[in-house]
């Protein structure tokens, strides 16, 4: 038998579990490089998704607590879509991906894991990326640190 060792993840288990929205205490906090705080705007900003589907995993959100596309301002859409374009441009030079999956889950069947704070999900992609593991292992090898990597993509920008 392989075994997969994950030792970051202990962290995580072992910590009690958040309330409340996520993508509204992040941004409120001062420390971005603990809250893996990427990009800030003045009504959105893009962070490391902690519990990434692939290395990079970006997600952008506005800062107004808000679950759906007709409840944002004009400005606050334009800004999203501008972050979300300049997080992927930051991800296709640290990283050099094959391609990115780029999208926004509205409601639980949909796939949304926080449906009432709207956001939009910047995934690397890289030829071979998925295997026997998510397929059938129901599991996702991840091979990089999320402080690594935020540290380098905190040198890209």
């Amino acid at each position: 038998m392989e075994h997969l060792w994950a030792p970051w993840r202990i962290q995580y288990i072992l910590s009690a579990k958040e309330t409340g929205c996520f993508l509204c205490r992040k941004p409120q906090e001062a420390d971005d490089a603990r809250n893996l705080i990427l990009l800030r705007d003045r009504t959105c900003y893009a962070l490391l998704n902690a519990y990434p589907y692939n290395p990079g995993h970006l997600l952008v959100a506005p800062y107004k607590h808000s679950g759906d596309l007709e409840e944002l301002s004009e400005q606050e859409l334009t800004e999203l879509m501008m972050l979300t374009r300049r997080g992927k441009q930051l991800l296709a030079r640290a990283l050099k991906p094959d391609g990115f999956n780029v999208g926004i889950n509205f409601g639980k069947v949909a796939g949304a894991g926080v449906e009432d704070h709207l956001h939009i999900h910047v995934v690397p992609r890289w030829n071979g990326d998925t295997n026997f593991m998510p397929v059938l292992g129901e599991v996702r090898v991840i091979p990089q640190a999320l402080e690594e990597l935020y540290a380098e993509l905190r040198k890209q920008l």
